[in-house]
Parts: structure tokens; C-alpha cells; sequence
């Protein structure tokens, strides 16, 4: 399962710094604000299953977790992404520029 770390931040390898964060995510619910876009990215979900709204780029993001892995598709981009996360590190790979991202948290 995903651990349920809480972070304020996450260290994007790709782009070598810290993306802050603020925001809860509860039951289902999922509201945080990205200082680094300047923007809240909201939804709901349960059972693993979540829809999202990036509110910076303006569409929606579905996400499916099962243990520690993920995938989904971001509307924007019209790609699908997939991931694990072991530990402090997520591995997401993205379809559409086919490449690997690594994050810490």
C-alpha cells in the first residue's frame, strides 16, 4: 500500500529542486495547493479510484492506486502515466514522453 507519508514538499530529480505543497488529503478527498504552478489540484475518489482537477492546467486527471503502484491519465496531455512508490521514492513512467520522472518526498 502507498504509504501515507504526510510532505510539504517533493523533490522533482527531472528538474532538481523541491515543489512545495499544502493541503489535505482525507477520506477520499484530495485538495492541495502546488506553489510551484500556483494552483489547487482537487477531486475525489475511493476504492483506490480518484478523479482530479488541475485547476492550473485547467483538465482532469484520473488515478487508480493498488498497493504501491499507480496509473491514470492526464486529460491534458491525452497520456497515460504509470509508477511505483517504494518507501520515499516514486518512480512515474509518462507515456507520452516516454520517459522515467523520480520524485522524493
Amino acid at each position: 500500500m502507498i504509504s501515507k507519508k504526510q510532505s510539504s514538499f517533493v523533490y522533482d530529480y527531472s528538474k532538481g529542486k523541491h515543489i512545495s505543497f499544502s493541503g489535505d488529503v482525507q477520506l477520499g478527498n484530495v485538495n492541495i495547493y502546488d506553489y510551484d504552478q500556483g494552483c489547487h489540484i482537487s477531486g475525489s475518489g475511493h476504492n483506490g479510484d480518484f478523479s482530479l482537477y488541475h485547476y492550473g492546467d485547467s483538465h482532469h486527471i484520473n488515478l487508480k492506486i493498488e498497493g504501491n503502484k499507480f496509473c491514470g491519465y492526464d486529460y491534458g496531455s491525452s497520456c497515460h502515466f504509470n509508477g511505483t512508490v517504494n518507501g520515499n521514492t516514486i518512480s512515474l513512467y509518462d507515456d507520452g514522453k516516454r520517459a522515467y520522472f523520480n520524485y522524493s518526498v
